[in-house]
């Protein structure tokens, strides 16, 4: 028997083709049948969590008989050891492949190493993110729009997934009620209507009535959260039309079943919009679009919308056309957070899944880790008195804190590399350079300098490998393993660890975000660290952090002064900024251990 209990919270499994039969997962002495979602796709969420108390999982996979012939085949087998799935721990999922099948299984956030829990009782530290996680895991958005409409395109780029993944789009499916979810982000549930003519599959009962169904669900994280209604621009003269007459006949008659869900009209293709607006030649062909816009899209919707509260997006898929879907994912959050609010100052867990589930604007995961959502909480709020944290190491006080940024973030990242414990050393490491001067701090040698993308005071990059700036673990930093009371000025180690930590994974995003479905490396880790280690942007912030002076009366200054460091823009380190902007994809793709020698091999 394993010496403490796995919580598993939801199964997936995704791939491997299309003739699996049925897939049951075994454990202890029970046996459960996962039901099927897509075609490619199983999953079963649990409102209760497994509890697994054995030493292994079985997944059994049966495939289908080709035409029914011959015996019947033997299931395939696939043990994953409990071990190996309470090692990722304290990441919020486990993934692996076993013959082209990809397996997650979501972790509940009782599921805490038995090492780290024992003779606490009621004083245990819990993450924030969790309470939060468990009420409400993924973002649940209803996406409206006729094939060709550009909807794929939006989805990918908006929450950072596979382009056009077969296990997500499945030409001419159009079942409203299917859960569609990525196995590069997990923080999302989607469902797909085609539009509302019967020839799509669909039609406005079909999508009123799935509307009112959800909106009677007990639990939040089964309610809608969002929903896009996506129409192609048309453009004059070109034969196209806005509405289709089952759309039409919705807004006429149907739209009011919106009420309370944050919704949004997105317009299409406004790069073609644009385009014809120059070939007209416009003195201003921006404000002739937005005028085109306003008289032939918007106004049409109103009229037949009447009293529908909605509001308006345009977008484009095109290269240098971002700005509309950043203008979406923003409008999104907002209304998000308008419509479920908070409850007594605790941040709505549908407005912090949704800060989770998107990966196109930084800045929502800036305020979603600190300044309105999770980080106002209950480890955050009085970091200066404490009474949080009686009796437990800063280094326990850190790993909770930790946890939630990481978690907001959201990176696609089955490893756990940040959630390892040789990252949470590095971010402890960092946070020791806050003794150190500005005048005083200690470059690296010239040799260590090879290979720079510029001639910059940022010696970062395209070491092959990269060698990092600290060795392994925390020999250097004794005050990590005393209590939170013992250490002088501790609210100035926290304020350190925390902006330290939100800037890395800010860099982080900027180097990954357009590769976002990519599996995060160890490597590119180690160039966002790198990169934001030798910045100027750090030393200004523990400069500050060294000097505050956090006995102002009234008000949480601690808190206060954080929110002010974390939002400092990198883009005002010039020298940051180039240095990011020049490094190769390639460069972030390639994975190697923490700590290794100019070599290449392992020195830990």
């Amino acid at each position: 028997m394993s010496s403490q209990p796995l919580l598993i919270s939801y199964i997936e499994l995704q791939g491997a083709g299309d003739g699996i039969e049925s897939i049951e997962v075994g454990y202890d002495d029970h046996r459960h049948s996962i039901p099927r979602r897509g075609k490619f796709h199983f999953q079963e969420d649990f409102n209760q969590p497994l509890t697994v108390r054995g030493e292994t999982i079985s997944v059994s996979v049966v495939r289908r008989r080709w035409l029914h012939i011959g015996p019947k085949q033997a299931p395939e087998v696939f043990n994953i050891s409990v071990h190996d799935v309470l090692s990722r721990l304290p990441t919020q999922k486990f993934q692996t492949r076993c013959n082209k099948l990809a397996i997650t299984l979501g972790l509940s956030p009782s599921s805490v190493p038995a090492s780290s829990v024992a003779s606490r009782g009621a004083n245990e530290l819990r993450p924030t993110t969790e309470e939060l996680l468990n009420e409400c895991p993924r973002f649940r958005i209803l996406v409206i729009g006729q094939s060709g409409v550009g909807k794929s395109t939006l989805i990918n780029k908006a929450f950072g997934i596979k382009q056009a993944s077969a296990e997500i789009f499945e030409p001419g499916q159009a079942d409203i009620k299917k859960e569609l979810i990525s196995q590069e982000n997990d923080r999302f549930v989607l469902h797909d209507s085609k539009g509302f003519e019967p020839a799509e599959g669909v039609n406005c009962d079909d999508v009123k009535l799935f509307i009112e169904d959800r909106k009677k669900r007990e639990h939040i994280k089964d309610q809608l959260h969002a929903v896009w209604l996506c129409f192609r621009i048309p453009i004059a003269g070109h034969g196209d039309r806005l509405l289709e007459d089952g759309a039409e006949t919705f807004l006429r008659e149907d739209a009011s079943v919106l009420q309370n869900i944050p919704t949004i009209v997105v317009f299409t293709k406004y790069d073609k919009l644009l385009t014809y607006m120059q070939m007209q030649r416009k003195t201003d062909p921006d404000a002739a679009a937005q005028q085109y816009l306003q008289e032939c899209c918007i106004q049409p919707i109103q009229n037949f919308a009447k009293d529908a509260k909605l509001s308006y997006v345009a977008v484009s898929s095109s290269p240098g056309h971002a700005e509309g879907r950043n203008q979406l994912i923003k409008l999104t959050s907002e209304k998000v957070a308008e419509t479920f609010g908070s409850r007594l100052g605790t941040p709505s867990p549908v407005s912090v899944v949704t800060s989770m589930a998107q990966r196109t604007l930084p800045h929502l995961k800036i305020e979603g880790s600190i300044a309105r959502r999770v980080g106002k909480q209950r480890y955050w709020k009085t970091l200066a008195s404490s009474p949080n944290f009686p009796g437990h190491t800063i280094q326990e006080c850190l790993r909770v804190i930790h946890t939630d940024i990481i978690a907001v973030w959201n990176f696609h990242d089955p490893s756990g590399y940040l959630g390892s414990e040789p990252f949470r050393e590095l971010m402890v490491n960092l946070v020791g350079t806050i003794d150190e001067s500005a005048t005083g701090y200690a470059r690296l040698t010239r040799s260590d300098t090879r290979n720079t993308l510029a001639e910059s005071a940022v010696p970062i990059l395209l070491l092959v490998p990269i060698i990092l700036p600290f060795a392994a673990g925390l020999a250097f930093v004794q005050w990590a393993y005393e209590t939170y009371q013992r250490v002088d000025n501790v609210h100035q180690r926290f304020m350190a660890y925390i902006v330290d930590l939100i800037h890395v994974l800010e860099i982080l995003f900027t180097l990954t975000v357009s590769d976002s479905e990519k599996e995060l490396t160890r490597r590119a880790i180690k160039i966002a660290f790198k990169a934001y280690h030798h910045s100027g942007m750090r030393r200004d912030a523990h400069a500050q952090i060294k000097s505050f002076d956090c006995k102002v009366p009234g008000r949480d200054a601690v808190l206060d002064m954080i929110v002010s460091l974390v939002r400092m823009s990198r883009i005002d380190d010039a020298d940051l900024t180039r240095a990011i902007r020049n490094i190769p994809r390639e460069e972030l793709e390639r994975d190697e251990d923490w700590h290794t020698n100019d070599d290449g091999q392992p020195t830990r």
